[in-house]
Formats: structure tokens, sequence, C-alpha cells
């Protein structure tokens, strides 16, 4: 069960990140095509461990970062698994126990590999800012503070507000789409990491400006760049276009090593199985290449989390489909 992570280069540190967010047990259906309403479908069903936190906490770890996991839990078999999962892989994890049943997730994916996936938080909607606040307070050299939407709004602003403090990097992966953040929560990232669909949501609630999320990837570049500056502001955007690769848009003044403010850097082939998970390996990786070698340019570690992500979707699952570095560098043969 357990795969061990490997340093990120001969002689470099590891870094620590702290994943603050969920933990869900998944039950999954592999069927031909995505239900439709009224529908009744044969499928393959399994379980296994995921939500956006734990999966970005998995993959931060396995990609080569010590990694530190903020979650709450129920007091139920979900929770039981999360605490072994984390004791096989090296995860530091600082669950608080609460009434609620650990969240869990009904996940269908089809034969390309789309998903379509409805939550139930359970525990993780407990998740309290006070209790946030005090774990990461606890943890000594936090390298990269990483958090998502999966959890009340207050305990991710004090994630990345502590994050700030402690003087660590902080992540803002604005996923689900339809969750709510507000301003305030966007200023206190570092890095934005946004899909196509969250890209476009985060630009009709913050910035006023309509797009339909398939025609982000088609936009000029200047274009692009500028709806980032209008959302991001001091931040750098990473808005995640699938198979297209990845638009990076930096402000003008925080170029983060790189040698121009905004690129495309582009996707890896890969052999896609099943997606789910795939934006929580990129944002996993992302923050363990950042942590280990922060002294790179910005676009090597986003080249490093697309692969990563490109690996993860040739296996299906998501926690448990994170490859580790020795598989990453297999696979891919890094210069």
């Amino acid at each position: 069960m357990s795969a061990t992570p490997e340093r990120a280069a001969s002689g470099s540190r590891k870094g620590r990140v702290c994943v603050v967010g969920s933990f869900n047990v998944d039950h999954v259906w592999r069927v031909a095509a995505l239900p439709q309403p009224g529908a009744t479908l044969a499928g393959e069903y399994r379980s296994g461990p995921g939500g956006k936190g734990f999966n970005q906490a998995m993959a931060a770890r396995r990609a080569g970062a010590e990694t530190s996991f903020v979650c709450a839990l129920g007091g139920d078999p979900g929770a039981q698994l999360a605490r072994a999962l984390c004791s096989a892989d090296g995860i530091d994890l600082r669950d608080t126990e609460c009434a609620l049943p650990t969240g869990t997730a009904g996940i269908y994916v089809d034969l390309q590999g789309r998903n379509s996936i409805v939550v139930g938080a359970g525990a993780n909607a407990l998740l309290g800012a006070d209790f946030v606040a005090t774990t990461l307070a606890s943890i000594a050299g936090i390298d990269v503070v990483l958090v998502q939407l999966e959890s009340p709004i207050d305990a991710v602003q004090e994630a990345l507000r502590l994050g700030r403090q402690c003087g660590a990097l902080t992540i803002l992966n604005p996923a689900p789409a339809n969750a709510t953040i507000g301003g305030a929560q966007l200023e206190l990232a570092d890095i934005l990491t946004p899909n196509e669909t969250e890209f476009a949501a985060l630009l009709g609630r913050h910035v006023g400006e309509r797009i339909d999320p398939d025609d982000v990837g088609s936009l000029d570049q200047g274009r692009l760049h500028a709806l980032c500056r209008q959302l991001g502001h001091d931040s750098t955007v990473i808005v995640t276009l699938g198979a297209s690769g990845c638009f990076v848009s930096h402000p003008e003044k925080q170029l983060r090593g790189d040698s121009i403010p905004y690129c495309r850097v582009p996707a890896e082939t890969v052999r896609v199985t099943d997606t789910t998970g795939a934006g929580d390996a990129f944002n996993g990786a992302l923050a363990a290449s950042l942590a280990g070698q922060p002294q790179l340019p910005f676009n090597q570690h986003v080249r490093f989390a697309s692969r990563y992500a490109g690996l993860s979707t040739e296996r299906e699952g998501a926690a448990l489909a994170m490859p580790t570095r020795t598989e990453l560098n297999a696979r891919f043969n890094p210069e």
C-alpha cells in the first residue's frame, strides 16, 4: 500500500507542504456514458479514498514533499481509512473528529475518462478556522500552504492568512467551480490555480466578464493574460486547460524566475483512462516542486506538475492513482 517518495533531485531538500482540505470516501461507477436524468445504467463499481484535500496531500507526498494534511473526519470506518492511508504513505495527519460522518463522493466515469461527481460534505463541513489556526501554528517549517474549496470558507481563509504570516507560499485551488469565494481569499493567494470552468466562474463573479468555459483555451494569450491580471491582481494565475496544457500569468513585478509575464506550457501526450483527481494531482505536485526547489524558474514547476497530472490520468482512481517520483521519471525521462 505504501509508496515512498524520493527526493526532488540529488542533493535537494524535500520541503514541507501543508494541505488544508477535505477527505472523502469515493464510490465510483465506470459506465459507457455519463448518466442522463431518468436513466438507469449498468456499471462497474469500486470504492476508495478521495476528497480534493486528501488527493492533493497524497500527490504532494508522492511527488517528494514532506506533507501535513489538516482535515475533519467522522468517528467511522471512513476516518479509520484516512488514518491508515496517511500512516502508510508517511503523511502527517492532523485531524479533528466530528459528529457528522466522514465525507463521501459519488463519481461516474465514462469510456473517455470524463467524470461527473456528487459530494456529501459530512465532517468536511465542520472544519473550523480555530482548529486550522492552532494546527498550522504547531507545524514547523512550512514552505507551501495549499487549500481548495471543499471546506468552510473561514477555514480556507485562515489557512491562507496563517500561511502568509509564517512566510509560506500560499496556493488556492478554487475548486469546485460552484463554491463561493470572496475577494479576501483571492488576495491571500500567492498562486491561483483554476481550470477553465473555475476561471470562467471567477471572472463572472469578480470581474463581471462572461466567458464560455469552452472558449477559455482558445483566447488570444494577451487577452487571457489581461483577464488573469484583473482576477489575480498580485497573484500568479495558472489556468489548467486539460489536454491543451496550462496558461501561466504573472504580475509584472513578480515573475517568479520566469523571463516573461505570461506563457503557455503544453501538456504531455498521455493515454487517458480516468481524469478523476487530475487537477488535484497537478496542485499537489506543483506544491511539492515549489517547496523542494524554490530556486527553479516557475515554468519548470508547472511543467513538472503537468507531467505528474498527465501520468495520474493513465490510472483509475484519485488518491491511490497518484504516482511516485520514480514512476514519473521512468515515464517521461526528464532532462
